[in-house]
């Protein structure tokens, strides 16, 4: 009989065990997480799935007593020829020892497993990040962090500082003279030895009515009164964000083909789920541009079927303007991502070069451009493709450790990878920056 566990969300002990082996597995799951994306389209990547992980990665080492330890010399009955230290050789054709002919033996199938949505997304977004996300500003929205602000004299019980209210009994019991339970303990061990011997009558009234007044006093002075009582106090503080936007400039012209506004489409549809899902305070603007660019929402910017001639400048000018208006760089991180199959009228070549090195570059964090391909197969093999006029103009601003940086695409298995190389996480202050923004 097999049992199968195909719960989304189990509760209880088996959730713990189901993200204990995630985290001991994650290596594993992530490989085949990437290799899963490469059959699934973009608008499936948010539903989770099955996945499949070799089952050797998953082994966990079991420790357990042997009936016996060390080395050995054993003899074995009805050996009759070897001596000590002879080799027996290895058994031809497989036979003995564990291993088996061709189309015999058992094996073992991959171990599958379900992801939730979450999970899923989590793996394949793991280890991506904004690059140099430094600028950092207070926020009326969002932005607060809890903080210890003292103590206050009533509060939550879960609240109460059990060391802080200990500390102002013992200093009002000291400053009442409260009697200490040793006092009186001292008191009735005198009272019992002088009524036990017949003593000094005189001094046993004596020490009888001490002792009626200790225990007054004791019951008078509580030992915690609730002026004693002090209560952790937090109040809420303004906390620097980082806050990003994110140009995305798409070429709608009359030159991209269905297959490179696909590619397009597809690597802007990751960046978009990639900074939904990670970051709170990054706007993202939309720009489709032909020989004139606009502004559009997301729903424009995905399904529009408007195309064009091509002049590149006029996207990087309606980006200029959005940020002059909308984006002050002193507070804003500021990211473009373009994409275009590099095709440009060849007079506007010279002013995008400028646009981009003299007033788009100083402002930036990071600039990426991606030039799509014009076909599945685009060159024979061996065979160098031409560069574009947009790529020769480009190449001149990219600098190997710059923030501006130039990718190619030819086919959509390429986009991920491709993507991943773009935004992976660079650096130790990586988790810090993407944190400060989430």
């Amino acid at each position: 009989m097999f049992i199968i566990d195909r719960r989304l969300n189990p509760g209880g002990k088996s959730f713990a065990n189901r993200q204990r082996f995630l985290r001991r597995a994650k290596a594993l799951v992530q490989r085949a997480v990437r290799e899963n994306f490469k059959n699934r389209s973009i608008k499936d990547l948010e539903q989770g799935g099955e996945v499949g992980i070799i089952r050797q990665g998953v082994h966990e080492p079991v420790l357990r007593r042997a009936n016996s330890g060390g080395h050995r010399d054993i003899i074995l009955p009805g050996n009759k020829e070897y001596i000590e230290g002879d080799t027996i050789p290895r058994p031809p054709g497989g036979a003995g020892g564990s291993g088996s002919e061709g189309g015999q033996g058992d094996g073992q199938d991959e171990f599958r497993f379900a992801l939730t949505k979450e999970e899923y997304l989590d793996l394949f977004l793991d280890d991506l990040e904004l690059p140099d996300l430094a600028k950092r500003r207070l926020m009326d929205t969002e932005a607060q962090d809890i903080r210890r602000a003292g103590y206050t004299t009533t509060g939550s019980p879960a609240n109460l500082s059990v060391t802080r209210t200990m500390r102002n009994s013992l200093a009002r019991r000291m400053a009442l003279k409260r009697p200490s339970l040793d006092e009186i303990q001292q008191l009735e061990d005198e009272i019992a030895r002088l009524e036990g011997d017949g003593g000094d009558k005189m001094r046993l009234v004596a020490l009888r009515e001490e002792h009626e007044r200790l225990v007054r006093r004791s019951r008078r002075i509580a030992y915690i009164d609730p002026i004693d009582l002090r209560y952790r106090r937090y109040e809420s503080t303004p906390r620097p964000v980082a806050q990003a936007v994110m140009f995305c400039l798409m070429d709608v012209s009359g030159s991209m083909s269905e297959h490179m506004k696909d590619l397009a489409k597809r690597f802007f549809a990751l960046l978009h789920l990639f900074l939904t899902r990670c970051y709170t305070h990054v706007d993202i603007v939309f720009i489709r541009h032909t020989d004139r660019a606009e502004e559009v929402d997301e729903e424009t910017f995905f399904y529009s079927t408007e195309t064009g001639g091509t002049i590149v400048s006029t996207a990087l000018e309606e980006m200029l303007t959005i940020m002059r208006q909308r984006y002050r760089p002193e507070d804003w991180n500021i990211y473009v991502a373009q994409a275009s199959d590099g095709d440009n009228m060849g007079s506007d070549s010279a002013k995008a070069a400028a646009l981009v090195n003299d007033d788009i570059l100083p402002l930036c964090q990071y600039f990426a451009y991606l030039e799509v391909g014009r076909d599945e197969d685009p060159m024979p093999t061996g065979t160098a493709p031409r560069p574009s006029d947009l790529w020769r103009t480009y190449e001149t601003l990219a600098k190997p450790e710059g923030h501006f940086v130039m990718r190619k695409v030819w086919h959509r298995r390429e986009i991920y990878p491709v993507f991943r190389e773009l935004f992976r996480r660079r650096g130790p202050q990586a988790g810090a920056a993407r944190s400060s923004a989430s």
